[in-house]
């Protein structure tokens, strides 16, 4: 633990214990970048502990103050939780990676490149299943054809119940929106979320998979920590559009998969909607959204550029048709299976 941080940590008093959050035994970590970054871990011995949002917003402006130059990540985690007489097994011992497609920003194709990324690598002959934790905005359904599918449940011999995946297209499908109407707002709040994403991730047979795409939702908050808590993330690709606006948020989500305390490799970018070409112009390019702010800016950062996806129709239609174009447009393919092999070159499924 950092001296300098332990030092002013222990100005935090916790409203019960009535002592300082490190004697208290409530600081896990606190930790200083090279660069500066400031990264605390905040451990309660109670699940759901009334003061730790609290605490947390006393020490994120307490860091404030006294770095105001400097960024800073503050985490909540919970004490282990004591073991029950038989424990409901995890499902995901057999998949060999786990990729996180994310964005800054909604509204830039993020999901329709995870459907389509995943047909690229299951046409490459990989095992693909796919985690819609977009959980306010699901749409991996809609994009593969299964959205009236009711997940049936199986017991094991010790009677745990596991739940069964969607198929299309060989790729197996998971997603909260099997389990909500299409027409239901969903209003949950956090923590109600990462219970259900919990049990999404650890309770569906998943069975051997050489690559399970997680669809995050836009941004960085709550449901992207549990995420990263939970599993053990191969790598992160970041879509993008090539619009300023767009791209500064990206900035803020490789930050996130940067941080010391998440570490999470950022496998590259992708820039959706990169250009137009209609059909009888195919030697024009219109660059709607800007010309390749995404990709200057993976240059800067020093991060691959995996691909420039561009406008075509076919892969609007594919989604609302419940295809991915990926699978049957030559145009799009070309596009995809290009992504997919710098992302088999970083993440070979030889685990």
């Amino acid at each position: 633990m950092n001296e300098q941080l332990e030092a002013l940590l222990r100005q935090i008093i916790h409203p019960e214990t009535e002592q300082n959050i490190v004697d208290s035994g409530f600081v896990d970590r606190a930790d200083r970048g090279e660069d500066g970054s400031i990264a605390i871990t905040l451990r309660f011995q109670k699940a759901r502990d009334p003061f730790a949002q609290k605490v947390k917003r006393q020490v994120e402006e307490l860091m404030k103050q006294s770095f105001p130059e400097n960024d800073c990540m503050v985490i909540i985690r919970e004490a282990a939780p004591k073991p029950r007489r038989r424990e409901q097994q995890t499902t995901i011992s057999q998949i060999c990676n786990i990729i996180a497609i994310a964005s800054g920003k909604g509204g830039v194709g993020k999901s329709t490149i995870t459907a389509n990324l995943a047909v690229a690598l299951r046409q490459h002959g990989y095992n693909v299943g796919i985690l819609d934790a977009d959980i306010y905005g699901p749409s991996q359904a809609k994009m593969f054809g299964v959205e009236g599918y009711i997940p049936e449940a199986e017991k094991d011999e010790e009677g745990n119940e596991y739940m069964i995946a969607a198929q299309s297209l060989g790729i197996k499908v998971m997603s909260i929106g099997f389990f909500i109407k299409p027409t239901d707002a969903l209003m949950w709040r956090g923590g109600m979320a990462s219970n259900a994403l919990h049990q999404l991730i650890h309770q569906t047979r998943w069975g051997k998979l050489d690559y399970l795409l997680i669809d995050l939702p836009p941004g960085t908050g709550d449901i992207h920590l549990s995420i990263i808590n939970e599993l053990k993330i191969s790598g992160a690709v970041i879509v993008s559009t090539p619009q300023q606006v767009a791209v500064a948020d990206v900035v803020r989500g490789v930050e996130m998969f940067r941080h010391p305390q998440v570490n999470i490799p950022v496998l590259g970018v992708v820039e959706n909607m990169a250009w137009f070409t209609p059909e009888e112009l195919p030697n024009n390019r219109y660059y709607l959204f800007g010309k390749g702010g995404a990709a200057r800016y993976a240059e800067e950062a020093g991060i691959e550029l995996l691909g420039q996806v561009p406008i075509i129709q076919s892969i609007m239609e594919g989604g609302d048709e419940g295809r991915p174009a990926g699978g049957f447009d030559p145009r799009v393919e070309e596009y995809y299976a290009n992504i997919a092999d710098k992302v088999v070159e970083k993440l070979p499924a030889d685990c």
